[in-house]
């Protein structure tokens, strides 16, 4: 079999939305998060997110996140 030089997906998610308080990680309201997108690598994933973050710079409790969703789904994977 011929090998192929593709790159492996590293799969990040990229949301947000309005926390209820600056000190924690809970968010006002679940039904309004915004869902950026699921990007095939961290470098595209931190390219949407900065994007994200900027466009929300005046709302001290807007926050974005940038999940590794390819260490949730092969937690054995070690790297990357």
């Amino acid at each position: 079999m011929p090998e192929t030089s593709e790159k492996k997906q590293l799969l990040h998610l990229v949301f947000g939305g309005e926390l209820a308080s600056l000190e924690g990680v809970q968010f006002k309201d679940l039904e309004n998060l915004d869902v950026v997108g699921i990007f095939p690598d961290y470098a595209t994933a931190l390219t949407a997110w900065r994007a994200k973050a900027q466009q929300t710079v005046d709302n001290a409790q807007m926050r974005y996140f940038i999940v590794h969703m390819h260490k949730l789904l092969d937690p054995d994977t070690k790297g990357a």
